[in-house]
Formats: structure tokens, sequence, C-alpha cells
């Protein structure tokens, strides 16, 4: 496509008023705008058919066909063409909003010269990041560059429809796994049985200066007439239980990433290190009704599996029905279970009926919360108010947070355990609130 520039347009209308002035004039200089009009409109003609045509460009385009939620990748974009190429030209593409706000992409490519100094390719490469998971469709790509004269753009629309699927991301899993592998590979990462740590008991040994005084069995010691100490062993084959809250709450952003996506990468890390200790893990999703329940799995090469599921979670727009969701979960297990659930809560009000099931839950099962800190309230609140305004916004701000910690310290009087974390910090403080439960030996 070749279409006049701005530039093109302003000299033909600037061409009207002198062509009236003359003509009021001088009539008989009239055909001053005729011959004006003539004359642009050669250039534009010369301008068109000079340089590059935009039939000749072919475009490459190379990306990863997978993606994780907020992570980094390279859009590589190449135009080539056997006629040469223009020095620099401007490139736009039509994207999923996952992609781009507002789905659109502009930017520019520049000529890249060969060895022998000819100009064959124009290269461009973007880095992006999705911002939710699903489908994220590049649908078009349009590149434009002026004539030599400046007086038309030519255009090229390259139709890519491609998509790239956005996954759970596994940077935390990589990264952050093995730096609490290397942390505390001491603790029941390693094969071998390890004593004087845990709950289920392994055997007496005679007592030694350092060991805990609460394991002395005094029947045993009477007995032998020597102190005599209980020894324990590390719990394994635990089944543990990664529940997602996938309602409208945690759909809503933090740090530019929903609360749910957080949440997916959290669990996945908490999954590989529950199959590294050999425990049965397990994915439930739900919003207003159950999404998913995966069964059991206990060993390392499932945890495809469980990242598969973990894609599946969807994001809603409907609150959460806990009721529901906690009961169906309580009716699918068979044995007591530690239930970490990821979820988020703004008031009293709305959290009395979580409250309600996680009250019946607790019981039997162990069972922890995980919630990230709202630092944006936590600012407002601290934030020196200059306006009656934002009085009433600190003064709002204060009261959502007192709601928030009575809902965390009446699930705390219920016997459940609640980890707030900021976001950045969840998974790490994830993994080390699941190590401290089973250093405790208390699932």
């Amino acid at each position: 496509m070749i279409y006049p520039t701005r530039r093109a347009v302003l000299l033909l209308l600037a061409g009207a008023p002198v062509a009236l002035l003359l003509g009021l004039i001088r009539p008989e200089l009239w055909l001053v705008a005729p011959g004006w009009i003539g004359f642009i409109t050669a250039c534009l003609l010369i301008d068109g058919v000079a340089g590059p045509h935009p039939r000749g460009l072919a475009l490459d385009t190379r990306f990863p066909h997978q993606v994780g939620v907020g992570d980094p990748f390279d859009l590589r974009l190449t135009a080539t063409s056997e006629r040469g190429v223009p020095r620099h030209a401007e490139v736009a593409l039509a994207v999923d909003e996952r992609l781009a706000v507002g789905g659109r992409l502009s930017d520019e490519m520049r000529a890249a010269e060969s060895e022998d100094g000819t100009r064959r390719a124009l290269v461009r490469t973007l880095s992006l990041s999705a911002a939710r998971r699903g489908k994220a469709v590049i649908d078009s790509l349009w590149i434009r560059w002026r004539g030599p004269l400046g007086l038309v753009w030519k255009q090229r629309k390259f139709v890519v429809d491609t998509n790239i699927a956005v996954v759970p991301s596994l940077r935390a899993v990589t990264e952050e796994g093995r730096r609490l592998f290397q942390r505390n590979s001491w603790f029941g990462l390693r094969q071998q049985r390890m004593r004087g740590e845990g709950a289920e008991f392994e055997a007496l040994a005679e007592y030694q200066p350092g060991m805990d005084r609460r394991a002395i069995d005094w029947n045993a010691s009477a007995r032998h007439v020597k102190l005599f100490a209980k020894e324990y062993r590390v719990e394994r084959d635990n089944r543990v239980v990664l529940a997602i809250d996938a309602g409208r709450t945690m759909s809503e952003p933090v740090g530019g990433m929903p609360r749910v996506d957080r949440a997916v990468s959290a669990a996945l890390l908490l999954a590989y290190v529950g199959l590294k200790m050999n425990d049965r893990v397990s994915l439930f999703s739900f919003a207003a009704k159950p999404q998913a329940m995966t069964p059991a799995y206990m060993h390392t090469q499932d945890f495809p599996a469980l990242q598969r599921a973990a894609s599946l979670v969807d994001y809603a727009h409907v609150e959460s029905n806990f009721t529901l969701a906690l009961t169906t979960l309580s009716a699918q297990l068979n044995r007591r279970s530690l239930i970490i659930l990821f979820t988020e809560f703004t008031d009293a009000t709305s959290a009395d009926l979580m409250i309600r099931a996680a009250g019946r839950l607790v019981k039997k099962h162990r069972l922890l919360f995980v919630v990230l800190k709202d630092e944006e309230l936590e600012s407002e609140e601290k934030r020196r108010p200059e306006s009656a305004a934002d009085v009433t916004r600190s003064n709002v701000a204060a009261a959502m947070l007192r709601d928030r910690q009575l809902v965390i310290a009446r699930l705390q009087r219920l016997g459940a355990d609640v980890l707030e974390v900021p976001a950045d910090t969840m998974t790490a403080g994830v993994v080390d609130a699941y190590l401290g439960i089973k250093r405790e030996g208390s699932l």
C-alpha cells in the first residue's frame, strides 16, 4: 500500500491560498493552481516508484511458542528484500492484551548492512512479557517507511496469526527451588533416614549431652538404670493439598501480576519440594464451584502433570464459594492432610463463610492460609495527608487493615496457621512455612 504523508497533504493545501490570491490580483495566473497540483502529483509518483517497494518484503518472526507468565522473552522481527530496504522503518503489531495494554505494539526497525555494504534486512528485537495466562495471539504486523522525498508512505501488512501459550512460570521452581535445596539440604531432601527430627519413633538411644531433654524415656531409663532418649525420624508420605482460590479477588493484580498467578507459581515450587521429600502432593482449585482436583502424586516424574493442571486454573470474575469448595475437598480426603490454601480476604463480613468452613476443616486437617500483604493499603495508611480526601483515604485504609487483622486473628483462634507475605517473597515464604511444619512434626 502506498499513500501520501502529512507533508504531501500540507504542500497541496499550501498551494490553494496562493493560487486564490494570485487569481484575485492577476486573473491570468489561474494556471498556477493546477500547475502546482500537477507538480506535487508528479513528485508523489516519483517518490512512490523510487526506492524499495513493499511487495518485495519478506517477513521472518522468531519467538518462543511457550512462555511463563511474567517471564520476559524476545520477539525478533526480520524483514528482507532482494532490492534492498530503507534505513529505518516503523513497525506496528496487533497482539493479545496479555502482551500489551490495548493490544497494540509499535517500534522502529533499522537496516542491518551485509558484508558488501548493501542493506537487505530490517531487524528489530522486542522484549515482551505476558501479564496473564492463556493463549496470547499475535494477529498482524505492519511495516511502513517514507519514500526518498518524504511525500508517500510505503506500507506492507503481514498476517502472522499465531499463538504463544502462556503457562505458569517455572522460574521460581528452577531458581528459588535450587537455592532452597542448597540451604535445606541437611533436612529431609536426601534419601537417607534422618534421626533426631520429626515425630515418627525410630529407636531408643543412650542419652548424650545436647539431646532434647523432653525426649528422655523415663520408664526405659528406670529399667536400665541409665538415661535413654527416644529418637525420631522425619515423616514421609504425608498428604499435602495445594488449594488455590481463583475467584474475583484473586484475579486482581498485585505488582503487575494477578494474585492467582503468583499463587500458582508458589504452589508449583512447593509441589516440587514436596515431591522431592516423598510427600503425596495434589492440586485443588475453585471459584464459585470446584474447578479441578488432581490425584495425589508422589514422584518427581509426576511434576509435569501438576504443571498441566496448574495451567488450567482459570481467572474467574465471581465470588468464591468457600463452603462448597472446602466441603468438597474434605469429602475427598480420607486421612489427615496438610492443606495450604492460597486466598485473599478484604473484610470480616465477606470472610465469615470462609471462617466457618475453615473451622470445620481444621478439626481433622492441618490448615495453612497464604495471603499477600496489601502494600497499597499500608502505604495509603502511612502516607502523610495533604488534603481532606487524603484523610478520608487514610481512615478507610486503616479500617480495612483492621478488618483484615481481625479475620487473621479469628482464623488463628480456630487453630489454622496464617502466612501473610509480600508478593516478591511469596514463593520462599511458603516453602519455609512448609519446611517448618515438617520440622515440628505436627502434621
